[in-house]
């Protein structure tokens, strides 16, 4: 009976069970790249059960969907392949994939994931340790780093921008020097730690409410689910000015005389060490009569007239100006014609283009607006010069227009006070 209560003691429950997390699994030594003949060292660390069972089975390992026949929590391997693990009652880790090359040179990375601001490690190997001469590093076919024998080449903090397809060259003595060798390209990815920050408002009427006095920002991000342990500190800024300098806070309120300012703010997610930075956009923080103001809810919308920058009414009359006819004029024994503008002050035949209108004119302009009369002055205009073009390219076609010395010149006159063309004639 003591024996059982112990096992039932022992066991995790289903719902224990359903909680754990997947294990973790690594390399030793931690490149994903090998020689043929090599072998390398796989550990599983996760949760193991606390009784021993007659056939205890602690550990599955897997090569591709192939279970392999051991069940130990580390294990020697030299096939190529992805391999996982899994634990009792938790889920399968996340895969290693080994090659096995039979090149002279290789490039090793670690099977480790890089994270922003975490060094990142890259090895020229030659064939089983032979020392690598004239040893060059290449980032995306550029050439990043030279060495005159093996040496690593280091990133101290990297960065998204070092992700890309790493391969390097060198020469070894084998037994003399040989022609340069080139390693098989590798791709290398760097994680982001944490997302780009966002600034938002808490809420208008919680932010707002009289025991706080101000409006409370937020700077949200989110951590990378395996480095979701990773400690963040916050920053805020108003314009260029530091309001809150880094803290471990990730909210700030911002006293209610600059709320009303609609000043911008923006904040700042940083790692302890400082070796990954990222800023937030801008925020308009809204003032009174905003989505977060509740008195502009229940506030009637202005009226029409308030809009408007005077009580005066609109109008369409354009300011008068000085007074112009438009004459075409034939000259004698010529082909040509030409647009002729005489002077504001020379007296023209016909109407006054533009006098002060009467009385009587100002009441009829009032029924009739200006602008159907522009319109069609441009109209009349438009054919004018239509008829001018064509005189101009075929003469034949207007024999009245051809002026002689026995014909006198004709003139047309437009008149801005008639929408009718006058012809006048000297």
């Amino acid at each position: 009976m003591w024996a059982l209560t112990a096992f039932l003691l022992l066991v995790p429950s289903s719902g224990q069970a359903a909680t754990l997390e997947k294990p973790i699994l690594s390399l030793h030594p931690p490149w994903t790249t090998i020689f043929k003949g090599e072998r390398v060292t796989l550990k599983c660390d996760g949760y193991h059960p606390l009784l021993l069972e007659l056939r205890p089975i602690n550990t599955l390992w897997y090569l591709g969907h192939l279970l392999l026949p051991s069940h130990k929590k580390s294990i020697e391997v030299q096939t190529p392949g992805v391999y996982r693990c899994q634990t009792r009652g938790a889920p399968v880790s996340d895969p290693i994939h080994l090659s096995v090359s039979n090149d002279w040179l290789i490039l090793q990375v670690p099977y480790a994931p890089v994270f922003e601001g975490e060094p990142l490690i890259l090895r020229c190997r030659g064939w089983y340790d032979k020392v690598v001469y004239k040893l060059h590093y290449y980032h995306d076919g550029q050439a990043v780093r030279y060495f005159h024998s093996s040496a690593n080449y280091t990133v101290l903090q990297a960065r998204a921008s070092d992700s890309g397809r790493y391969q390097c060259s060198g020469t070894m003595r084998i037994p003399v020097e040989s022609a340069p060798m080139f390693s098989a390209k590798v791709a290398v990815t760097v994680q982001e730690l944490f997302r780009a920050p966002v600034l938002r408002v808490t809420g208008p009427r919680e932010a707002r409410g009289a025991a706080l006095g101000g409006v409370v920002l937020r700077c949200d991000t989110r951590l990378h689910p395996q480095k979701r342990d990773t400690p963040l500190q916050f920053a805020f800024y108003k314009y260029s000015r530091a309001v809150r300098r880094f803290d471990w806070g990730a909210e700030y309120t911002v006293p209610e005389p600059e709320v009303d300012e609609l000043e911008s703010y923006w904040c700042e997610v940083a790692t302890a060490t400082r070796s990954v930075r990222k800023r937030s956009p801008w925020l308009q923080l809204p003032g009174p009569g905003s989505l977060l103001d509740p008195a502009s809810t229940t506030a009637p919308a202005p009226p029409a007239a308030a809009l408007a920058p005077s009580n005066k009414p609109l109008s369409f009359r354009k300011p008068p100006v000085s007074r112009w006819v438009l004459s075409v004029t034939s000259v004698p024994n010529t082909t040509s014609t030409g647009l002729q503008f005489p002077a504001g002050g020379v007296p023209t035949a016909g109407p006054p283009a533009c006098s002060p209108p009467t009385p009587l004119e100002q009441s009829a302009g009032a029924r009739k607006p200006d602008v159907d009369l522009l319109l069609r002055e441009m109209q009349l205009l438009k054919g004018l010069l239509s008829r001018v073009v064509l005189e101009l390219k075929e003469p034949q076609a207007f024999p009245e227009l051809r002026g002689t010395p026995e014909t006198p010149t004709s003139h047309f006159a437009v008149s801005r006070g008639t929408p009718e063309t006058t012809f006048v004639e000297s």
